[in-house]
């Protein structure tokens, strides 16, 4: 099979098209360029100059000579305008599909994106997928990824440091996690064996509450590890991120994704691919080394996590 791969030099589409290549796929690689890029074409991707996140390159000619296609939206976390960059890339994906041959579309979308309304985080994969979702003519599976569990990485120093985590989740609220290997793993498999469903979901992650997380990291590390919730509804929290951390309307952003979360709307059904990394796994062989480390580098500036973590 001829596959495109968007991002394909991003922390899932690198590992995404080493794994189409290594099973004798045809794998036509996306990137804005540089040795990453290179590094793949050494291994037998076809390269292609551009990015749908900003608009560089000719888009509209990546999918016209593949069988099937991985989508991904950037991620912007610092970006002022966070509901509107994922409706753009989604309509550029739109345009650019159209009247391609594509006949399988794989698009990593997230946890939440079913449910309309303000939802923070989640609800521009909601306005993702419902613009993907016009494509009649492509199969369409949604990989409804849950929390990386890379991202606890940002949790490093606040844990070297306070022997804590800090969150606005709330402490008994369980939410899936997933390591963005086994995102690229099931990626792959959709394409080695791909149905005739129009429209399929498939949910990946292991549920974990964030105090049996801080558990898991403490028993790795040998030192009790504590989680602190931050209710973004105390007045303290929201005068101190706008303060020190960030913008408005990046409060009211992260407050809603929050909310979502724990008043229930934003949550994982049952029926889900076993994934082969457990939290336990990540924390001994990722994390640990990272909060090591951490220790040994001394103090950095100040984030809303470490702060989080020490209030």
């Amino acid at each position: 099979m001829r596959i495109a791969v968007v991002g394909a030099t991003g922390r899932i589409g690198v590992r995404l098209t080493e794994n189409l290549l290594a099973k004798g796929h045809s794998v036509k690689a996306l990137s804005r360029g540089g040795p990453a890029l290179d590094a793949l074409v050494a291994k037998g991707a076809e390269p292609f100059v551009g990015s749908f996140d900003t608009e560089d390159g000719e888009l509209g000619r990546f999918f016209e000579d593949v069988d099937a296609a991985f989508l991904m939206v950037k991620t912007l976390w610092q970006a002022e305008d966070f509901h509107g960059h994922y409706p753009a890339v989604a309509l550029r994906f739109f345009d650019a599909l159209r009247d391609s041959p594509v006949k399988l579309a794989v698009s990593l979308t997230a946890m939440g994106s079913e449910v309309s309304g303000n939802t923070g985080h989640f609800q521009g994969f909601h306005i993702l997928d419902q613009i993907l979702n016009r494509l009649r003519d492509i199969n369409l599976v949604h990989l409804q990824g849950g929390w990386f569990m890379e991202d606890l990485g940002r949790w490093a120093d606040a844990i070297a440091q306070h022997d804590r985590i800090g969150f606005t989740l709330a402490p008994d609220v369980k939410a899936p996690w997933v390591s963005i290997q086994d995102i690229a793993d099931l990626a792959a498999q959709e394409f080695d064996t791909p149905t005739d469903q129009h429209r399929s979901v498939k949910q990946l992650g292991i549920d974990y509450t964030m105090t049996e997380i801080a558990a898991i990291i403490g028993r790795a590390i040998g030192r009790e590890v504590d989680y602190r919730f931050v209710d973004p509804s105390d007045p303290e929290v929201e005068t101190v991120f706008r303060e020190k951390f960030g913008t408005l309307d990046r409060w009211v952003y992260d407050k809603n994704t929050a909310a979502a979360l724990n008043d229930g709307r934003v949550k994982f059904h049952d029926d889900r691919p076993a994934l082969t990394t457990t939290m336990e796994d990540f924390v001994k062989d990722s994390l640990r080394p990272l909060i090591e480390r951490a220790r040994t580098e001394g103090l950095k500036p100040e984030t809303f996590l470490t702060w989080s973590s020490r209030r």
